[in-house]
Parts: C-alpha cells; structure tokens; sequence
C-alpha cells in the first residue's frame, strides 16, 4: 500500500516532467514561412533574425520579436487640399510600393512604419505640388510622382524599407475653377477652328483668283489669235482684191469693157444688199433700169467666161495656131 502512494506522486511527477520537455521541445523549433523574416530577442535584446525555413531557439531564453512581411506592399495615401504656387487649392491623394529589405530595422529603427510611411507622403505631397503652378501639377504628373519617390525613397532607407513607385491617383481641382478651364479649353479650340477656317477661305481665295487669272490669260491669247488670224484673213482678202483689180486693169487695158460692167454691177448689188439690210427698211421703192442690171449682169458673164476660157455663144471660134504662134495653114486632106 505504501509503495503504490510512493509511486504515484513519482509517476504525476515523471508525466510532468515530460510534458515540460515536450513543450520546451516545441518552443525551441520555429518554422518561418515564405516571404517572411522574424526577429529573435534574448532577455528582451535582439540578437539575429531568422530567414524562411526551420529553426531552433533557446526555450525560456529566447522568444520571437516581430513577424515581418518581405513582400511588397501597397499603401493607400488618403487625400488632401493643397495649394499651388499661384495660390489654386487642388485635392490630391495617392499610393505607394514598398519593400522590407532589413527586418531588423523595420523592427526597431522605426514605430508603426505604415503609419510613418504616409505620414511622409502627405507631407511631401504638400510640398512638392506647393512648388508648382496649377497648369504644371495638371500636365507634369509624371515629375510629380519621380519628385515623391526620390524625397520618401530617400527618407525610409534608415527605416530598412525601400520605396518602389509612388504614384498620384487623383489631382481634383475646385467646381468653380474646373468650369473656368473648360471654358477656357473651349475658346482655345474655338479659336484654332476659326483659323482654320480663315486659312481655308485664304487658300480658296487663292485657288479662285489664280483660276480667274489663268482664264482671263487664256482669253487674251485667245483674242490675240482670232486677230492674228483676222489680220491674216484681211491681208489674203486684200491680196485677192489687189489681184483681181490688177487682172480688170490688164483687161482694160486690152480694150475688154467687160470688166469695168463687172465691177459696176459688183457695187450696184452690194449698194442694193447695204439698203434691203437696214432695219428700218421694211419696203424699198427705188426707179431702177432693168436694162442696165441686166448688161451688168452681162458683163459678169462675159468676164466669167473670158476668165475661163470659153467663148460666149455666137462668137467665132479663133483659128487654129501652130506651137510658135503662128496660125496654121494646111491643106485639104492633111490629117
């Protein structure tokens, strides 16, 4: 009886003991996960930091300080009112990329780092849109955001983080000062559609003048050669009437009065022709001799005839001549 009460206590005391070694056990092995890095302290100092993977720690000496994310992280900058250099209030809010590349010091260099991160871009924010015009905060995000991420970048690297982008999301101007803008964005396109306009009629006032130039030049030459061609026409009309003037003097000359009844009868027709054309003639009452038109008229044939080489009807026939002028005498029965 007194060795079972003798055993009992030594056994609760062995299971015990077991028990506190097992749990010794399991808090000396840590297994970190992926993408992450703790911090070990020894009496509350620190003394490494374990990478992904399994470790072992000194149970009731050392403890796990800080679990920390090596992943990069998005933080969201909340909104604000800054004023720009020419005195314009615009809301501007954002977000940053960040990176732990030292765990330790993110542990200990700095308190609630996301906290001290923002704190950091809002202030900044402030400061480099305040340097700046409305117009050039609207149009130069770009240098906006390489501005922010030099200045933070900069300011975090003690703090074991690295900034990767730090980006404006939004840029809002006041209600009032929108409107002014796009009143503004509507004149000035206005404004070039007028010009285009105004060269547009330019160019077609050209194109007409220069058309209007090119038909009044053509027209001139035009009329230059239908008087080159008049004066070429008169010049031939006159040659024929010199020639033929010069064939009634010849033909006068040789006693043919023919000619001269020609040239009677020519202008008493064209006299007849001026007086039947005129508009204010309706009837013409002239004494005429019939007789004279007629020989006139005669005389035109003759000369016709004459000109052509026929005789008139009745007139003897001219003897035969010989090749050198002479008139021809033959015989009777020569051929």
């Amino acid at each position: 009886m007194d060795s079972e009460l003798t055993s009992t206590p030594f056994l609760i005391f062995v299971l015990a003991g077991l028990g506190f070694a097992l749990l010794l056990v399991f808090r000396s092995v840590r297994i970190v996960p992926q993408a992450s890095e703790w911090t070990v302290e020894r009496f509350g100092r620190y003394t490494r930091t374990l990478n992904p993977g399994l470790h072992l720690v000194i149970p009731l000496v050392e403890r796990i300080g800080q679990r920390i994310s090596m992943q990069e992280t998005v933080l969201d900058i909340p909104g604000q009112d800054v004023i720009t250099r020419d005195n314009a209030t615009v809301s501007a809010d954002g977000v940053a990329f960040y990176q732990v590349i030292d765990a330790a010091k993110v542990a200990y260099e700095v308190m609630d780092m996301r906290q001290a991160i923002t704190n950091l871009a809002l202030t900044n924010i402030r400061s480099v849109i305040g340097g700046m015009t409305l117009d050039d905060v609207l149009s130069r995000r770009d240098d906006i955001n390489e501005k922010l991420l030099r200045v933070i970048d900069l300011a975090t690297n003690p703090w074991g983080v690295k900034v990767t982008r730090v980006e404006i999301k939004d840029l809002t101007p006041p209600a009032d000062l929108t409107r002014a803008m796009n009143q503004q964005m509507m004149a000035e396109r206005q404004k070039r559609a007028e010009i285009l306009q105004a060269e547009g009629e330019k160019q077609a006032a050209i194109l007409r003048a220069e058309g209007e130039k090119a038909s009044l030049v053509l027209e001139a030459e035009g009329r230059r050669d239908a008087a080159f061609r008049d004066a070429e026409a008169r010049e031939r009309s006159a040659q024929a009437e010199g020639r033929a003037t010069t064939m009634v003097s010849e033909a006068i000359a040789s006693g043919d009065l023919n000619a001269i009844n020609y040239f009677i009868a020519q202008r008493y027709t064209q006299a007849l022709e001026a007086i039947a054309s005129a508009e204010n003639q309706k009837v013409i009452m002239v004494p005429l001799e019939a007789s004279s038109l007629i020989g006139s008229l005669a005389g035109i044939v003759e000369v016709a005839r004459s000109a052509s080489g026929h005789p008139a009807p009745g007139t003897p026939a001219a003897p035969p001549r010989q090749p050198d002028g002479s008139p021809w005498t033959g015989t009777a029965g020569e051929s």
